[in-house]
Parts: structure tokens; sequence; C-alpha cells
């Protein structure tokens, strides 16, 4: 047989090899021990895979997010290996691998408990000694049915596939992807098979490529994320390519505990989660009402700068106004089920006037769209900015719930602009600036971009109109400067859009701010202006939100922060503490004056010592101090101590007072 010629792509080269028949893909990367697979013609293969004439084959590493991905898949395969020698009666649903790490669902009568983890972890420890290969099989539906006859989730997951269908749910794609059934056994070095799973692949060499891994935690989860479905028992694990790593991504988990914001909530006296009113519902206690209060005021203060206009709508409406906006076609599992009133039935039971289904609303862009409707519109109003803060209902699983970051019940800072189709480019380029510079204010600085295109099952309007908006948001996304990263399928139903990604100060990513392109809802709604020349045309609606929700924010900024606000958001920013009851009058005076300069100041007055009021301001996380003693009182100063520890002496009234003011005025950190 003829040589073949391959592509081997690295970075920007492309160089042309010479192979004979039968060449694997490892050998073109014998000398590189970080490639654990390939990508041959944009596909992923495991490195055992045959080479065609003509293919274009890149390495992929271990510590790329493709071979993360591949790593963490590789190492849950092992684990399910480990828990059912040692458990055989478990049976298997699916381990694909997640952020940071990975999971794998056992059907099993008992939960697993901590005993049980340490001695799977063990086992999985020698099975990644032994360094047992990973080898794929193509199977027929019939042959795969029979191998797995003992596995009941993996046969679902077969019938799920189908002749001819497509891949299931993100998560099972593991599993049934594609468009063929494969099988990877774990082969021991005598070439017997130790053990199997259906699976897509790519998958590592061998066991012995599992660098460093850990067993976090096990939870309970229901099959297939549906409460209808069996209750099964999940395991989560973590694997990096290094020891290095996976001792930095614990350190990692245990700086994010202490940030954790519903335990700092708690301490901090900042929000709560009463059981009598429900999951996913905050109350904002008083410090948590300033602190969400001060956001707000900024965000509006803003807003009225940038030539927004307040509007108000309720928290209910006719289920009439969600068949028009599509909400109830496209959403209805996300809200909850609907009040039925205004019934009226006569003494037999017989309906004398029918009620009406009213919901609470999951969204606030359909009312924008009746106040826009609600009389005739010129070219001249617009861009019309229209600005809500409104509570929006939605019925999240209680297994998602968490926290301040996934409620029910929110308040989106939301914006509908309506504009010409000439204005849309502008227009839009202004919004993501004003987005990325009030989030900037708010202390947070690292972004990047994701535009997230159409769910091919799940959109409403033309391709064409999809593909104008998709385009014209990628535009403005690029000439922003940011690092643009597509999100195939992640629209929703009505119109692509771009979200802002912020890093937080411990380096993890969270979906900010949101610019939605919608054509389809000024169509359904039949929105109209009077165009310069007297047609009349329909606006362009441009779907707005900074915070995403204010809850969500406060949650991430608590994160962010660790509690630590910045004096201008800080629920107190000054705490004055006297030496000894005889310089409370001194303080208190001067608490008034600070007072005077709207900051908020608290006189500690209690029987504490010192030291002690010192450390409790520090617990409370309070950015300033200023202590007084009888030097103090007859120099007309404070010791002016930071939340830091650092402290100055002797510093005269009104510097103390300058300095507070300056820091908050210009929102620094201290």
């Amino acid at each position: 047989m003829p040589d073949l010629k391959v592509t081997v792509v690295a970075a920007t080269e492309r160089n042309e090899r010479t192979v004979t028949p039968g060449t694997k893909a490892w050998e073109l990367f014998a000398d590189a021990p970080t490639i654990i697979a390939v990508r041959v013609d944009e596909e992923l293969r495991d490195l055992s895979q045959e080479l065609t004439d003509g293919a274009e084959v890149e390495g992929v590493t271990i510590a790329s997010d493709d071979g993360l991905g591949i790593l963490r898949h590789s190492t849950a395969h092992v684990m399910a290996q480990a828990v059912q020698q040692l458990f055989p009666e478990a049976r298997l649903g699916i381990g694909p691998p997640i952020t940071d790490g990975f999971y794998y669902d056992f059907d099993m009568a008992e939960p697993f408990t901590p005993d049980d983890l340490t001695k799977i972890e063990s086992l999985m420890r020698k099975i990644i000694k032994e360094g047992q290969r990973f080898s794929r099989r193509v199977v027929s539906d019939g042959e795969a049915r029979v191998e797995l006859a003992a596995e009941p989730y993996k046969l679902e997951l077969i019938e799920l596939k189908g002749p001819g269908s497509q891949s299931v749910a993100s998560e099972e794609d593991v599993e049934v992807g594609g468009d063929e059934l494969t099988v990877y056994d774990n082969l021991k070095r005598d070439g017997s098979l130790a053990w199997k799973d259906l699976c897509r692949g790519p998958h590592l060499p061998s066991t012995k490529r599992i660098p460093a891994f850990a067993l976090m935690r096990s939870a309970a989860a229901y099959w297939r994320g549906s409460e209808e479905n069996p209750q099964l028992q999940r395991i989560y694990g973590t694997a990096w390519p290094s020891k290095e790593a996976l001792d930095a991504h614990r350190a990692r988990l245990e700086e994010a505990a202490r940030r954790d914001h519903r335990r700092l909530g708690t301490e901090l006296d900042l929000f709560s989660f009463p059981d009598e009113i429900g999951s996913g519902l905050a109350v904002f206690h008083p410090k948590g009402g300033i602190l969400r209060k001060e956001m707000e005021d900024y965000s509006r203060k803003r807003h009225v700068e940038s030539g927004y206009e307040f509007v108000y709508s309720p928290h209910i409406t006719k289920g009439a106004l969600f068949e028009t906006s599509g909400h109830l076609q496209w959403y209805a599992d996300g809200m909850y089920p609907p009040m039925h009133v205004d019934e009226v039935r006569d003494a037999d039971g017989a309906v004398k006037k029918p009620g009406q289904d009213y919901y609470l609303k999951p969204m606030n862009c359909p009312f924008h769209c009746l106040i826009f409707r609600s009389r005739g519109r010129s070219y001249r109003e617009l861009p019309l900015r229209l600005f809500e803060f409104g509570s929006v209902y939605r019925y999240e699983k209680s297994g998602v719930v968490h926290g301040l970051t996934r409620v029910r019940g929110m308040t989106q800072d939301d914006a509908h602009i309506y504009a010409t189709r000439d204005q849309l480019h502008d227009e839009l380029t202004f919004s993501l600036q004003f987005v990325l510079e009030l989030l900037k204010d708010y202390g947070l600085q690292d972004f990047h971009l994701e535009l997230s295109s159409k769910n091919e099952d799940k959109y409403v309007g033309s391709d064409e109109v999809w593909e104008e908006a998709t385009a014209t948001l990628a535009e403005v996304a690029a000439a922003s400067g940011l690092d643009l990263v597509p999100d195939p399928g992640g629209a929703a139903f009505y119109g692509p859009k771009i979200s802002v990604q912020a890093r937080d100060a411990i380096g993890r990513t969270w979906q900010m701010s949101t610019i939605q392109l919608d054509f389809n809802l000024p169509e359904r709604f039949e929105l109209e202006y009077t165009a310069a020349d007297g047609s009349r045309q329909r606006p362009v609606m441009i779907h707005r939100a900074l915070f995403g929700s204010i809850e969500r924010f406060v949650g991430v900024l608590t994160e962010h922060y660790a509690g630590a606000f910045p004096p201008w958001l800080a629920p107190v920013q000054v705490v004055a503490i006297p030496i000894a009851e005889r310089h409370d009058d001194y303080l208190t005076e001067l608490a008034r004056e600070l007072q005077g300069h709207g900051i908020r100041v608290d006189v500690d007055r209690s029987d504490d010592r010192m030291q002690k009021k010192i450390r409790n301001a520090q617990l409370a996380k309070v950015p300033f101090m200023i202590i007084a003693g009888d030097r103090d009182i007859e120099d007309g100063a404070v010791s002016f101590r930071y939340r830091s520890g650092d402290q100055d002496n002797g510093v005269p009234r009104e510097e103390a007072i300058r300095r507070i003011a300056e820091a908050i005025e210009q929102r620094v950190q201290v």
C-alpha cells in the first residue's frame, strides 16, 4: 500500500508528514509526554486512532481544556470501576466531566459514607498504578443491549439514542453522543478485561496517565435530573495534571468556603432564608438593606445620566400576556403555576362566569412592550430606553437553588431599549460600554464576553433574522477588544445575546450583564413607530440587564470582597471606639459630624474593653475605626485605624473626616 500524507497542526505551524498505513496517532507524538489525545479533522480521538490519508492531526495536551475533560472523564471511569468492585450491586448511571472535576451516579440501596469514599479512593490508586489500558470498541445497539443487560440505566440511554436519532442531553453525550455506540474496555497488562462502560470517549491511553485526583463528596441526584425518576447516589471528584495543581485547587476551594456568601450573610447580618417563606426566597436585614440600597441608588443615578426612563410594572398578569410573548410556549417549566381567579359558579356548581389564569411574572419584557404600545411613537423618541427594578419569580428546582446566586424570587435591573435598525449598532455599543463601566465601579475589572447563538430546537422567528442579529452582536463584541467565547445554542428563544463574564478576586468566572437583541417580540406585540417619511416601521428591541438580579449580584460581591466591602458600599462605614466611658461624648459629637457628611457611623458604647471593641469591628469588616482617649480629646484628634489593622495616631478630626469622605466618594477599597 502507498504511504499516507498527514498534516500535523501545532499552534500556528502546519507540518506535512509521510507515514505508513496503520500508523497510530501516538506515533506522531512519541516524544511529547503531555499529549494525551488528538484532534483529527476537528474531532477528538484517542491516541490509538489509526491515521488516514490527508488527515489533519493536532495534539491535545493534558492541561488544555479538552485535555482536562479527558483526564477527568477517564478518572470517572476508574472511580466507577472501583465502586463496582467494592459494591457489586451498584448499577451505573452516567459519569461526565464537569467544571474542575467529574461525577458518577450509581443506583445504590444506601448512600455512600465517608469511609466508603476512603475505600474507593484507595482502590482507585491501585487501579491507576496497574496501568490499565483504555480500549475503544464500536458496537451495534443490539450488541450493547446484550453486553449491558445488567445495567438498566445504560439500556435506557441506548433506547433514547435510538436508530438515526440525535444524542440526548449534553451530560449524556459522554455515553451515547455521535452517530455510533462505543464501549471502552479497561484492559489489564495481560489483555484481560477488568471493567467496561458505554462511552463516547476519548480517554487517556492508560490509567497511569492520571497524575493527581481526589474524591470530594457524595450527594443524592435524580436520574437525568428529573424528580420523577429514581434517586441515585452521586460521587464528585476532581483530577489535575499535577499534584501541585490539585493542591492549588484545594486551596481555592478553602478560600471559596471562607468567602461563601451564605455564611458571610449570617455572620455580617445581611440576609437570611427563613424556612417559613420558602426555598430560594431571601429577606434582607437592615445592614443588607443598606448594601442593596447603595447599589441600587448608584445604578439609578448612572441610568438617569445615560438617558434611561424609569417604569414600573405589577408582579402578576393574565396568562394571555405570556401567550403573546411566547413564554407559556417556551418557558412554562420555569414559571410558577397559574392562580385561577374570578370564576363564579351557581349553586349547582355550573360556571356562570369563567375565571382567569394569572401568573407571577418571570420576565419584565412583555410589560415594557405594552408601555411602548400604549400610544403612538415617533422616530424622534428613539432610542427609547425603559428601565425597571422589577421583581420576577422563577420556579427553580429545589436542587439547584443556592443562596442568593440561584433564587426563586429576584429583582432584575431590567432595561429594554427600542431603536431603529440604523441606531442598532451604536446603541448596542453604548449598552455594552455602559455595563462594563458600571461593573468596574462596583469593583470588578477582569472581563471577557460570551456570544450565545440560536438553540435549533427552541427559537422563534426566521433564520435570516437570527443570522442578522447574531452577526450584529458579534461585530459589537469584537469591537470592544475583549476576548469573545462562542456559546452555541445558548440563546433565549427570542434572540441571541452577549453576556459579560467577570472574574472575581479568586479567579472564578461569573456571568454578569447580558445584552440580547430581539427582532421577535416587537413582531409578536405588533410594535410600531412613525418613521421620518411617515411610514409605519417596526422597532428593534434590546434586552439589557446589568446585575442580572440584585440578589445574585449581592452574593457575587459578598464573595468577591469576602464581606470586606469598599467603604461606599459597607453597611457600617465607621465605628467610633471610646477608650473609656468619659470619652463617649467626644466621639458622639464626632459621629454627628460624620453623619452630617452622609457617613454611616456607630459609636460602640458597650462595656467591652477597647481591644475587644476593635476585634468586634474587624470581625464585622468595618472599613474605619476612630479611637479616642484623653490625649486625643486634648489635641482635638483621634487614632485612625483601618480594617487591615494599620493605625495612625494623633490624626486631627478634620483630617479623619476628610480621609473617610474621600474614600467613600472615590469608591476605593481600603
